[in-house]
């Protein structure tokens, strides 16, 4: 089984695109805090993360750098030559699933997330002339 379950915080926005078919593509990097006893310091972790179609809207959408997600997915390894014939090893996190953890109203200034104005309601008028109703 690979599953993996991270909470941290966005070190970048998240970058939107999309595959060569059309699919919609997020890529985003978040840090994440090891656990630590009292005097040691404390240590973060960094991880790439990849989300695709409707999940990957709502995370460009929606979050920003340094809100707080939980993110569950797998874990993808990807070897790759580059251009000095070096070869190096990728660590992907494929999402499944991203909670937003960051409330809506702290300190963000996107319309997104403005509450929506109060609408007064009509005033009922009073209907007095009955004489068109057919029953």
């Amino acid at each position: 089984m690979n599953k993996i379950y991270l909470i941290g915080n966005l070190t970048r926005d998240p970058e939107l695109s999309e595959t060569n078919s059309g699919v919609a593509l997020c890529r985003f990097s978040i840090a994440v805090n090891r656990r630590f006893s009292s005097g040691e310091d404390r240590q973060t972790d960094f991880f790439s993360v990849t989300a695709f179609r409707g999940l990957a809207e709502n995370v460009a959408r929606f979050c920003k750098k340094g809100n707080k997600v939980a993110v569950a997915g797998s874990i993808q390894i990807r070897n790759v030559e580059d251009n000095n014939g070096q070869r190096r090893t990728y660590v992907d996190v494929m999402a499944d699933d991203v909670e937003f953890l960051t409330p809506k109203n702290s300190g963000a200034q996107d319309d997104d997330y403005a509450p929506a104005a109060h609408k007064k309601k009509p005033a009922l008028e009073p209907f007095d002339d009955d004489g068109d109703i057919p029953f």
